[in-house]
């Protein structure tokens, strides 16, 4: 039990700092898909 206690001890904050760096990386994502999105739409409409 001890042992197992020790491993979620010291897997447990590398597990929380990735995942916290996972949610804002996603959110960035997300926003830079969408600038992607406008760009082309941009571009789309110049060539019109």
């Amino acid at each position: 039990m001890e042992q197992m206690l020790g491993l979620v001890a010291n897997l447990g904050f590398p597990i929380v700092i990735s995942v916290y760096l996972l949610v804002r990386i996603e959110n960035r994502m997300e926003n830079l898909t969408e600038s992607i999105h406008q760009l082309a739409e941009a571009v789309a409409a110049l060539k019109k």
